[in-house]
């Protein structure tokens, strides 16, 4: 698999990352879950994405790094909530968060750790910011990253406070396309879109719902391969983020990212479609 350069961080991820949100429910029991981060990493992925709120997931991440893989990999978590006896989104919580993602995982530090949809008026005030620049001080953490959207992933770009972003980018999902990252890595979060062109009603998830409605209005049903291509088509783009709980689907992602970006034609399609479409379609968090 290719990979591209994460901003200015000096690591290299590959063009497809693999979202472990999946891997910390009941669908997959331990054993299953390591076995797929395994299939993922001998297929060429070097980018693994988990969170503290994905249930196992960070647990289950570690126990499959422990075969000697560490070193090749780039492991991204986030931080900002659920340390026991803290209040949410204080400067306590992420140094104490960084220490128990650590025991979670394994290892002796991460690659990147974001802020997990934290929002502007905490990055404003400064401590939490501060407690994860020092993180990476600390050598516990190798790059300072951002998870959000909107105003608060604006506020996180003009800071010079962050190696990385983690954003919504898809093709119901544009606003992103369009914004001056400044050199910033770029993870694309929620990159199929939810797969939401192939429900025939109206989901019941909210999430879903938005993405079904901006595709019925854009008039696009793209096969997931061209979802995928789409967000690989976007110059400020790293690596896209697919969570999964099916090798299947796993190898599908894979030989898409394979093929290469979309064409431009089909491209300009999709983006003339949303700018035609939008009513003020900021980033799904």
């Amino acid at each position: 698999m290719r990979t591209r350069a994460l901003g200015r961080t000096g690591l290299a991820v590959s063009e497809l990352g693999l979202g472990a949100g999946p891997l910390g429910g009941d669908a997959l029991d331990d054993d299953a879950a390591v076995a797929l981060i395994h299939a993922a990493l001998d297929l060429g992925v070097t980018l693994i994405d988990t969170a503290p709120s994905y249930g196992r997931s960070e647990l289950r991440v570690g126990a499959a790094l422990r075969d000697g893989r560490r070193p090749r990999v780039v492991l991204s978590t986030k931080l900002g909530y659920g340390v026991p006896g803290v209040a949410d989104w204080t400067g306590d919580c992420i140094a104490r968060g960084v220490d128990l993602a650590l025991a979670r995982l394994g290892t002796d530090y991460v690659d990147l750790a974001h802020l997990h949809s934290c929002p502007r008026d905490v990055l404003e005030r400064g401590d939490v910011v501060g407690a994860l620049a020092a993180a990476v001080r600390a050598g516990k953490v190798r790059v300072a990253a951002y998870s959000g959207d909107n105003d608060a992933l604006a506020w996180a770009i003009d800071s010079q406070q962050f190696g990385a972003v983690q954003c919504s980018l898809n093709v119901a999902d544009q606003r992103a396309c369009d914004r001056d990252v400044r050199g910033l890595g770029v993870l694309a979060k929620r990159a199929l879109a939810n797969v939401a062109w192939r429900d025939a009603e109206r989901p019941a998830a909210p999430d879903r719902a938005i993405y079904w409605d901006r595709l019925r209005a854009m008039e696009l049903a793209p096969t997931t391969a061209d979802a995928l291509r789409f967000v690989l088509a976007q110059p400020q783009v790293s690596s896209a983020l697919v969570g999964t709980t099916s090798r299947a689907n796993l190898r599908a992602a894979v030989t898409a990212a394979d093929a290469g970006p979309l064409d431009p034609a089909t491209v300009e399609h999709a983006r003339a479609a949303f700018r035609r479409c939008d009513r003020g379609w900021d980033g799904v968090i």
